[in-house]
């Protein structure tokens, strides 16, 4: 799991409109936030990429990069893409389950059809939400157990330009005795 200040796992996957997403590649001036979302098969995860996609330009402007990522496979990966008018935001898909935990998600199983009628993946991971600085430490993280309550991308980038403006450290780094 992540650890604040420290080196996150590195990632390499493929993007839905070709190419390849790799963590440690990424030249962005302030990092890149990685959205790791349930799948094509929740509605939730749809509406909240739609919010990354609308605000993708304005994490540009802070020299913030942005991908989402999920188990998916090619076809609904890009099956999602297409849902949510994906042109700004990156869509990397086949993260591995395995990969899934080193970030730390919590991975459910099927529970059959969705509520939009779309069968789930058999095993799939849970949303987080990671703010990675070009270092490659983890700036911030959210990690959620279900698809309900997510972060608002809005106030990350207040976060994001409060972090700038005040030079402040990630936080929860420490990992002593207590």
């Amino acid at each position: 799991m992540p650890f604040p200040r420290q080196p996150v796992p590195d990632l390499s996957l493929p993007l839905v409109n070709g190419g390849t997403f790799t963590l440690s590649n990424e030249t962005s001036a302030r990092g890149v936030v990685l959205c790791f979302y349930r799948g094509f098969h929740c509605p939730i995860c749809a509406t909240y990429l739609k919010e990354l996609e609308r605000l993708t330009p304005e994490f540009a402007k802070r020299g913030v990069a942005t991908v989402a990522i999920s188990s998916d496979g090619e076809e609904r990966a890009k099956a999602m893409a297409e849902k949510i008018g994906a042109s700004d935001l990156r869509m990397a898909y086949d993260l591995s389950l395995a990969a899934a935990r080193d970030w730390g998600l919590f991975i459910s199983t099927s529970r059959g059809k969705t509520s939009i009628g779309i069968e789930e993946p058999a095993l799939f991971s849970e949303p987080g939400l990671f703010l990675v600085n070009p270092d490659q430490t983890l700036y911030y993280q959210s990690i959620q157990t279900m698809p309900f309550v997510r972060p608002h991308f809005n106030e990350l980038l207040g976060a994001i330009d409060f972090a700038i403006e005040k030079s402040y450290p990630a936080r929860g780094e420490y990992s002593g005795p207590v």
